[in-house]
Parts: structure tokens; sequence; C-alpha cells
């Protein structure tokens, strides 16, 4: 004789087991009082599930809205790209291409500050100013990117190329490898900066800008040496 008393786990597993149990009980559906979620009045088990079924429906409908919202956004940003990408396109004077690159960013994606380095160009291209002043560690850090790097500013000399020499005001990051068409070979650097801590942050979505060096990358092979 089995004396094991009888448990919770026992009566659900009965009630998942035997569907048509309430069919033939109705009246205990009437019966069973729950406290309700939005207060602590008992309601019906019907009403219990109603308000249950609502919840659902409002967690759906958040949803919704933010997959709808996150939807116009990238619709925005794609616009934007195409703008850019525009712009590079127009443009016939190869030596031109960077500060259009750096402009266009500026102007299309708001962003506060930016900055382009490219080394190993040709000879006719080598005492512009996107050429200069990239030292050996910043190549090679460039070099170690495999996606672009976002977040805090921790001091590196890529910093210092927006405008203010230290550096110091730009409290966020996004840095852009740009690389020789499919290869692995980096030739430059595109610096994103803001003052803003949390504009480019670790957590935040690359795609886009890995678009930007891309297109960058391919539209900047003019200048790189044979």
């Amino acid at each position: 004789m089995n004396m094991n008393p009888i448990t919770e786990d026992d009566i659900a597993d009965f009630l998942l087991n035997t569907p048509d149990f309430f069919e033939r009980h109705a009246e205990l559906l009437a019966a069973v009082q729950l406290t309700s979620p939005h207060g602590q009045r008992a309601v019906s088990l019907q009403e219990r599930q109603a308000e249950m079924l609502r919840d659902k429906i409002r967690t759906l409908e958040l949803k919704a809205a933010e997959m709808i919202r996150h939807g116009q956004d990238n619709v925005v940003i794609a616009d934007k790209l195409q703008r850019w990408t525009r712009e590079l396109l127009l443009t016939r004077d190869a030596v031109a291409l960077p500060g259009v690159i750096v402009e266009q960013i500026l102007a299309q994606f708001q962003v506060p500050q930016a900055a382009i380095r490219v080394w190993g160009v040709a000879p006719q291209w080598a005492s512009q100013p996107f050429a200069q002043d990239v030292s050996a560690d910043a190549q090679a850090f460039a070099a170690s990117l495999t996606t672009p790097y976002c977040g805090a500013n921790p001091g590196l000399e890529a910093a210092s190329w927006l405008g203010d020499a230290t550096g110091a005001t730009a409290a966020s990051l996004a840095l852009l490898p740009l690389r020789a068409g499919l290869a692995d070979k980096v030739f430059g650097l595109l610096v994103l900066g803001s003052t803003d801590p949390q504009r480019f942050h670790a957590g935040m979505g690359t795609d886009f800008l890995e678009r930007i060096a891309e297109l960058a990358s391919a539209a900047l092979g003019r200048l790189m040496a044979e």
C-alpha cells in the first residue's frame, strides 16, 4: 500500500494528463478563487486567465512597437548611408576623397567628430594631411581590429586626430579599420568621436559601421601605391 502523501506535482500531473477532468466537473471552474496580480482581491479562474491573456497581449504589443521603431530607425540610417555613398561616387578627384568621407559623415550621420588617416599611399599623395603622422603602433593597432572598435576613449593616438591635439574631448570612439578590398591588409583608420560617453559603446551593433568601412576602403583604393 502506497502511504506517500499526494503532492502538488501529483495533482498538476493528473490535471495535465486528464484534460477532460474540468469538462466532467465544470462547476469547479466557477468555484476556484485566485488572487489578482493587480490587487489583493479574489477573482475567478476565468477572470485570472483573462488577466494573464491581457498581460501577454500588452507584452506582445510593446515588442511589436519596439520592432517597428527599430525598423524605422534602420530605414533612416540606410537612407543616410545611401546619400553618403552617393557623395563618394560623385567625387572624381581621388585626393578629395578622404575629406569627402569625413565631411559627409559629419553631415549625414550627425557625428560630432571624425578624422581619417591612410598609409601606403602613392608617392604623389604622401604629403597630404590624411597621409601624415601615423605611428607604427597606431598602424599595428588598426591591423588588430577585426571589427570596428566602439567604446570609451582610453587615450589612443587616433583620438588626437579629431582636432583636439590631446583627443581629450572625445569621451567615446568608433574606430573603423580600412582594408584593401577583401584582403586582411589594413591601410587606414577612420575615427569617429563624441563627447557623449554613450554615443559609441561596446554593446552597440556595428553592421552599419562595417558597411561604411567597406565603402570607404573601396573608394580610397585609388590613392594606394601599386
